[in-house]
């Protein structure tokens, strides 16, 4: 069999089974807690958590991860080069994930930071390879690179909660430091990376991913003043940043081109 074929079944196969084991997961769920459920367990000591229905947003990602999946089968986008580059970096993100929620639910936060920096690498990898500077058409636009621009926005807020949890878990005490202040250092830390992607990429669905992650802080800890602000200010930052950006390049950008299939 051809391997672009091989490679197109394999994606397709394996955003099947993801998107069912993460329902699984939450409907079971694993380990007897939903992921929403081990969060709130340290909504007292961490404040880079957002609120519950910040959470939603996987319902965007498995929908984008099912349109990437059907677009890259189209028997047109077989020789694709962008999508041959992507191929199994996309797999690897698909078994990391599994796994990640699997130690999660487990409460295997050390481990499991590990499986989400996998993650986190291979979703920048793929990141790049549809930023390489070549025209591509509206249908690739929406299915492939929309949909990466909001799931690896979604793993770096996710990379970085990951780490609070190593470090709550572990008892560190922050060399002293009130959590509600590291609170805050991550917040601006977090946000400046965040927003420093969507600005240099001009990349409005990524900025939009941080936004309405910090605002979810802001919804969870609107009684720690020092948190929501932080949140809040540094949400309009990343958006208005990232709006300003796509507007002044939007007439330079010539990476779109109408109409191609």
């Amino acid at each position: 069999m051809n391997r672009d074929v091989v490679r197109q079944i394999v994606n397709v196969v394996v955003v099947i089974f993801t998107i069912a084991f993460n329902s699984l997961a939450e409907a079971i769920p694993i380990n007897g807690q939903t992921s929403a459920e081990i969060a709130t367990r340290f909504q007292d000591v961490t404040y880079f958590l957002p609120a519950n229905y910040v959470f939603s947003i996987w319902g965007v990602i498995y929908i984008g991860m099912l349109a990437f999946a059907i677009f890259q089968a189209l028997p047109a986008q077989r020789e694709n080069p962008r999508l041959r580059k992507i191929g199994y970096w996309f797999v690897v993100t698909n078994l990391a994930n599994c796994l990640w929620l699997f130690l999660f639910h487990y409460d295997q936060f050390a481990i499991s930071t590990v499986v989400i920096l996998v993650l986190l690498v291979s979703l920048a990898r793929i990141y790049l390879i549809l930023r390489d500077g070549q025209p591509i058409s509206r249908a690739e636009f929406w299915t492939v690179r929309i949909p990466m621009s909001i799931y690896f926005a979604w793993v770096t807020v996710a990379t970085v909660a990951n780490f609070t949890y190593v470090g709550v878990e572990a008892g560190w005490d922050g060399f002293g430091i009130a959590y509600e202040t590291w609170g805050v250092i991550m917040l601006i830390v977090a946000g400046l990376i965040g927003g420093t992607i969507a600005v240099i990429n001009r990349d409005i669905a990524y900025g939009a991913v941080v936004v309405w992650a910090y605002a979810g802080i802001v919804v969870r800890h609107t009684d720690v003043s020092g948190v929501a602000l932080t949140a809040g200010v540094m949400a309009a930052l990343v958006g208005i940043g990232a709006l300003i950006a796509f507007g002044m390049g939007r007439s330079q950008d010539r990476t779109l081109t109408p109409g191609r299939a």
